[in-house]
């Protein structure tokens, strides 16, 4: 893989990205998901990482002020469905693809999402030595009472074996997903959860509260289901917060807790607007301000047809209410300087009279830079609709 000194006079290294590569296959669909997967597929795969690798080779567009010169990739983040569905061949093959195109830095953070049960120990292996770094494990609980109800297909001794393969494997930088507000959950049963993941030594734990999505099982068949209500949710959140905190993780965005230096580099470059290219049915792209969706047809994706259905150019107003919509997810807020190099606009002309109407109980709008307090994230989706006015645009 390329790096700065293997590049004479650094002439091809202009603006390094993130690459999303989707995964669109799982062995079963969970009831709360909305992702672009499909299951019952195994045979395509192959077919699939062709057209994929494809669709890496022939991505055309050139930093912006820099024709004939190349994107530089420091971040791969294998999502789904269930990536390590995949064979180690096919990581090797897709990285292969992708340094080509993009060089892939030396310290590039290599992501796969990895459901328990998909993997063994040689696989991990084989996954180690194509380039994957970083593991993100998708437990969501430790009780199969609530794992069941979610539509998982692994238990917790799963989760568990998993993840001591993946040390065997030597996998350092290793996640875990959690989710709170699931139907049958209680404050104890949660805290459990946390106190068995924390005590791990996880590099990174994320965190979710449970939404209902259209077109998903919980969507499409509510009856029966008992959901904690809002205030419950509130307290689990602030509880989560308090005991990883106190376990020794950092809060470095709204539901993404770390242990110092292991905050997920690629999804930093989302929250952080930063640029980001997508490969796979449903994956999204945005770079140099221009937004692209690919299509969820897997069998257009397989023939290399109508992959992008939706690009935008996205204005100098929304660019900069996105920019603070995603760096208010962040613990350090929005830099008020960082803002200005940017977008050439002062930050508290535009945006502070709104925001100290939430001030000081739910805003730090401080000299330098502007923040949520502890309350203030609990309210943050409201708080950014109301400063945030898309429809003024």
């Amino acid at each position: 893989m390329a790096t700065m000194t293997d590049m004479p006079g650094n002439i091809n290294r202009q603006k390094a990205v993130g690459i999303y590569i989707h995964v669109p296959f799982c062995r079963s669909k969970c009831h709360y998901c909305d992702f672009c997967s499909f299951t019952g597929l195994d045979g395509v795969i192959d077919g699939y990482v062709d057209a994929l690798c494809r669709d890496i080779e022939s991505f055309k567009a050139e930093p912006q002020g820099y024709p004939s010169r190349r994107y530089t990739a420091e971040t791969v983040y294998f999502g789904g469905g269930t990536p390590t569905l995949l064979d180690t061949e096919h990581f090797e093959k897709i990285l292969e693809t992708v340094d080509r195109r993009f060089n892939i830095e030396d310290n590039a953070e290599i992501s796969a999402e990895c459901n328990p049960g998909t993997v063994d120990v040689e696989k991990l292996r084989g996954m180690r030595r194509a380039g994957v770094n970083r593991l993100s494990i998708g437990l969501q609980s430790v009780h199969h009472d609530e794992l069941k109800m979610l539509g998982r297909i692994h238990t917790y001794n799963d989760f568990l074996k998993t993840l001591d393969d993946a040390w065997r494997a030597g996998f350092e930088n290793v996640s875990a997903d959690l989710m709170y507000g699931i139907p049958g959950q209680s404050m104890s049963s949660w805290a459990k959860t946390l106190e068995e993941v924390g005590s791990m030594n996880l590099k990174h734990i994320s965190a979710y509260g449970l939404k209902i999505e259209e077109h998903t099982g919980f969507f499409e068949n509510p009856d029966g289901l008992t959901f904690p209500d809002e205030d419950t949710v509130c307290d689990m959140y602030e509880y989560m917060r308090d005991k990883l905190c106190q376990m020794g993780y950092n809060r470095y965005e709204i539901s993404n807790f770390a242990r110092q230096g292991f905050e997920s580099v690629h999804n930093l470059k989302y929250w952080l607007y930063e640029d980001y290219i997508g490969f796979g049915p449903s994956a999204h792209s945005f770079l140099n301000r221009v937004r692209t969706e690919n299509s969820r047809d897997l069998k257009a994706y397989l023939k290399g047809e109508n992959i992008c259905v939706s690009s935008s150019l996205i204005g100098e107003c929304e660019a900069m209410n996105e920019y603070v919509m995603l760096r208010m997810r962040l613990e350090e807020g929005v830099d008020k300087k960082t803002f200005f190099d940017k977008f050439g606009v002062d930050f508290d002309s535009r945006f502070s009279e709104k925001f100290n109407h939430y001030a000081p109980g739910f805003v730090i709008n401080g000299e330098k830079s502007c923040r949520f307090t502890e309350k203030g994230f609990l309210l943050s989706n409201y708080i950014l609709s109301d400063v945030l006015n898309f429809e003024e645009m």
